[in-house]
């Protein structure tokens, strides 16, 4: 028996990394998982950033199930720099990382059940930036207040929380030397540590939980970093000053 036996299970850009990692931790602990990606695939094939797709989605998930347990709303914006991004992509930025789960959740309201969850993927940069990303990062500060004004309008019917990955490696490679001894964990983080985090906040043992944001980078939000500390060093003309 799985914990989430027949629990029914939406999540968005699953095709692959942590999407998938998402989607096949819960088929493993029994769930009925419904998956929408843009990739060609055996399941709902779709952008998310269109109203109509979410829509369609919407209404074959209630056709299929007739209800919704969780939501897991993971689908990846585009990401671009203020020097290269059009109006227009930033704006599908917008629709793929924040409209999106704000109106799947909408349209899912009336068949939430009791007790349902509403898990969004955020990211680090929602609190700290690398030049060049205005699309990508704006996207996920957006998902991340999005997420606590949701967990408070639907307080009592659905706990809404969100997690913000540090660097995953969506790869697998066994990454090391610097890139991993660099983390204060040692190591870069697997799609698997972000779905055990999914699994946790929809499970019972969360119940006390909604309306936060769960950082979960290997320690690399809290490492402060100066030039001659620990062997950084600031380079005044690369165009990505730390290294």
């Amino acid at each position: 028996m799985g914990a989430f036996d027949n629990k029914v299970t939406v999540v968005t850009g699953s095709a692959h990394g942590i999407g998938r990692a998402i989607a096949d931790a819960f088929l493993r602990e029994g769930a009925v998982v419904h998956i929408i990606d843009i990739k060609p695939g055996d399941w709902f094939v779709g952008d998310v950033g269109d109203k109509d797709t979410l829509e369609r989605f919407a209404e074959h998930v209630i056709q299929e199930s007739g209800h919704v347990d969780y939501l897991i709303n993971n689908a990846l914006p585009l990401m671009k720099g203020i020097n290269e991004c059009t109006y227009e992509e930033f704006m599908q930025a917008q629709r793929v990382g924040v409209v999106a789960p704000f109106y799947l959740t909408k349209l899912f309201i009336p068949h939430f059940v009791d007790g349902a969850a509403v898990i969004n993927i955020s990211s680090s940069r929602d609190r700290m930036s690398q030049p060049q990303t205005e699309s990508y990062t704006t996207a996920k500060g957006g998902i991340a207040a999005l997420t606590h004004a949701l967990a408070v309008s639907l307080a009592g019917k659905v706990r809404v929380n969100s997690i913000s990955p540090g660097w995953i490696d969506t790869t697998d490679t066994d990454i090391t030397g610097a890139d991993a001894v660099q983390q204060p964990v040692g190591r870069v983080g697997k799609p698997e540590d972000i779905a055990e985090m999914a699994l946790f906040l929809c499970s019972e043992k969360a119940g006390f939980i909604t309306g936060e944001n769960i950082c979960i980078d290997g320690g690399m939000t809290k490492l402060m970093i100066y030039h001659g500390d620990h062997g950084w060093e600031y380079h005044m003309n690369s165009p990505h000053p730390v290294s």
